[in-house]
């Protein structure tokens, strides 16, 4: 059956572009909603529940398979209430159904998940991909169908029992109680010492195969140098972030990094692409610049926000989510090369150095092509790399435009909130680096439009299609937003950036804070009832909401002085004290918080008008010198604004009408320095 022959389901007139890719299924989709739950108890069925997203390789080869089957479409439509979730739109249905996905499984989840719920939305059986017949050790979906309507009509005991031993599990890991222990950074001593046991030491990365690129632990390694000076966590940082560079999990010709690496030594990769990975990974690559002011990191975050500018932006500003793994119907074959395809295009001499450099061969190392990679590199000179990168350089650029003729992989157009937010920051960060202006230009497009469309009488939504927000905004939206507001407002000093951030901020305490214990739920206080109300401490791929919330409550602290920040921030770290204690690698972001909550992060007020080279020369400072826990207020004297009135900036003035540099902890200052060398020393 090919899906030309299909009528559309319901999901036609749905935005999401994951939710439109089953459209024409022959399977009676529902999208979640009062609708199918209805119908979910009227007719007593249980619902299937399918979540994934646009770019998933195997949410593709599962809707094939089975979704595309007449056969088993037919069983689902008798006997089932068919759901299709968006997991980037609703990631409160995901995060519920995974935590119960991992009851069943005994281990994590994954996408596609599939899930198996009672018509109250309760689940009580599930999995993630099944395959249309017996294999691999997994059971056919057909097969798994009839059991599950065998259970439900049959053996509803047992069904009863699975459900509650879900709940009790939902429970467990999103309840919470705050620690009446003092905050101190054996914490983080202590979860340094844990990462360090699975830190790969010759490749990097944390375990086995397969390795993802997450962030949030390499930063608490970063960040433990900086306040241990212990320079071995920095070096294990930094041998990972070389490797990855080196690997196929990096598109050595249109930068930016691939999903994750299916072996342990970053070489072959799932081939999507995400926003959030790409623009998280931006910054930790200028982490790394800072402390070594090595090429290779400059390259890689710019390439990585070439490729985000190129690929992934809205006509607007904004950004859009992923780029697939898949193109005409094969994983990975958009980005893939045999030998021939390179000397076509280079020609025998040049072709031949660029496939020694990269690793390029006849049997391939990917079904028969090679991943371009550069882990093969002999360690040889600077002066010898810096000669091979002049050639190569060029080589790639005709590779790119080779590549370009290629059908590309399809492109995940949805805009979300939070992920926008973090591409912000990373381009804002970039910009204070290296001074690019098309980094500022780009992150402030973003922001407009996130502040004109995604955000509306102080509520913010998680997602933006056709002009309009849509969804109720989740606690990570909030945050992220905030954090992202604030790091303009450091960057450019418009204080209406700030104001904003104040308004996201307070958003956030008012609809997501728990008034018992402390700490923020992941759904506000107004939103549709769901089995459970999740509270969650834990990073997923990008850092938990309530960590990034410490850190955008602790800068509103130091910038204007109201004490409730402080306090909730304080609050959230103790709600989930336990939770650090016992699961660093899973905790890091709220450690990374801890790190900068404890640090009493350095004030540093610069007095003086940007565009002035000597102001500018202070800022470079302080952006080139690697100083995670810093809040940064810009006052221009000539017309000082509301930054001027701002508690931080009392009696900061500058020295013979020349730009100057105060650096505070608490309010308590530094004397004032007018030249970078002072300003590097008191860093």
């Amino acid at each position: 059956m090919t899906q030309a022959d299909s009528f559309p389901n319901r999901l036609i007139t749905e935005s999401s572009p994951y939710l439109r890719q089953h459209a024409l299924n022959p399977v009676d989709w529902y999208a979640w909603g009062p609708e199918a739950l209805a119908k979910a108890k009227a007719e007593d069925k249980p619902i299937l529940l399918s979540i994934g997203y646009s770019a998933c390789h195997w949410c593709h080869v599962m809707s094939h398979e089975s979704f595309e089957n007449r056969e088993i479409a037919a069983v689902l439509n008798e006997h089932f209430v068919s759901v299709k979730v968006d997991r980037e739109e609703r990631p409160d249905l995901d995060d519920i159904y995974q935590k119960a996905a991992q009851v069943f499984l005994g281990r994590g989840g994954g996408w596609p998940l599939t899930m198996f719920l009672t018509p109250d939305q309760e689940p009580f059986y599930g999995g993630t991909y099944f395959p249309p017949v017996s294999r691999h050790n997994l059971p056919g979906f057909p097969q798994v169908l009839q059991g599950v309507l065998d259970a439900y009509r049959n053996h509803r005991d047992d069904v009863v029992k699975n459900v509650e031993r879900v709940k009790a599990g939902l429970a467990r890991v999103s309840t919470h109680q705050p620690s009446s222990e003092p905050l101190t950074d054996a914490l983080l001593v202590d979860g340094v010492k844990d990462l360090e046991l699975f830190f790969d030491p010759v490749n990097g990365g944390f375990g086995e195969g397969p390795k993802f690129p997450t962030v949030p632990p390499l930063s608490l390694l970063l960040r433990h140098t900086y306040r241990a000076k212990d320079a071995t966590a920095q070096e294990k940082v930094l041998l990972q972030l070389r490797k990855m560079a080196a690997g196929g999990i990096y598109d050595h010709l249109g930068g930016g990094f691939h999903r994750y690496s299916v072996d342990g030594q970053w070489l072959i990769p799932h081939f999507e692409k995400m926003l959030y990975d790409n623009v998280q990974l931006v910054r930790i690559y200028l982490d790394g610049w800072r402390l070594t002011k090595e090429a290779r990191f400059r390259q890689v975050v710019e390439e990585t926000l070439e490729w985000t500018r190129r690929e992934l932006t809205h006509a607007d500003g904004a950004f859009f989510a992923a780029q697939d793994a898949d193109s005409e119907g094969e994983e990975g074959r958009f980005f893939v090369w045999d030998q021939a395809e390179i000397m076509a295009v280079l020609g025998q001499e040049l072709g031949a150095m660029f496939c020694r450099a990269y690793g390029v061969t006849d049997g391939g190392n990917f079904d028969g092509k090679t991943v371009l990679n550069r882990l093969g590199d002999s360690g040889s000179s600077v002066e010898a790399q810096e000669q091979l990168e002049a050639t190569l350089r060029p080589a790639r650029k005709k590779l790119l435009a080779a590549r370009e003729q290629r059908v590309k992989p399809q492109r995940d157009e949805n805009v979300l909130t939070s992920w926008n937010a973090l591409a912000v920051s990373a381009f804002l960060d970039a910009y204070q680096t290296f001074g690019t202006p098309w980094y500022l230009s780009s992150a402030e497009q973003a922001l407009t439009f996130l502040i004109d469309y995604a955000i509306a009488d102080g509520r913010v939504s998680r997602t933006v299609a056709g002009g309009s927000g849509r969804i109720a905004g989740y606690l990570d939206d909030y945050a992220y937003l905030a954090a992202a507001l604030l790091d303009a407002f450091e960057t450019t000093s418009h204080s209406w950036y700030l104001e904003q951030a104040q308004v996201v901020a307070n958003g956030m305490l008012t609809h997501f804070w728990d008034e018992g214990l402390g700490g923020f739920f992941f759904t506000a206080k107004d939103h549709e009832t769901l089995i459970h109300r999740m509270k969650s401490g834990t990073d997923s791929a990008m850092p938990s909401g309530n960590a990034v919330a410490v850190q955008v409550l602790v800068r509103l602290f130091s910038l204007t002085g109201e004490r409730t920040y402080y306090d909730r921030a304080e609050q959230t770290l103790r709600v989930f004290s336990q939770l650090m204690d016992q699961n660093a690698y899973g905790a890091s972001g709220l450690l990374c918080g801890l790190d900068f909550f404890l640090s009493k992060p350095k004030e540093v007020v610069i007095v003086g008008a940007r565009g002035n080279p000597l102001t500018e020369s202070l800022l470079a400072t302080l952006h080139q010198q690697y100083v995670p826990n810093k809040i940064l207020l810009v006052i221009d004297e000539a017309r000082r604004g509301k930054e001027g009135e701002l508690p931080l900036a009392a009696g900061k003035v500058s020295v013979n009408g020349q730009p100057t540099a105060y650096v505070c902890q608490q309010y308590t200052c530094s004397a004032p320095v007018t030249e970078s060398a002072q300003l590097e020393s008191l860093l």
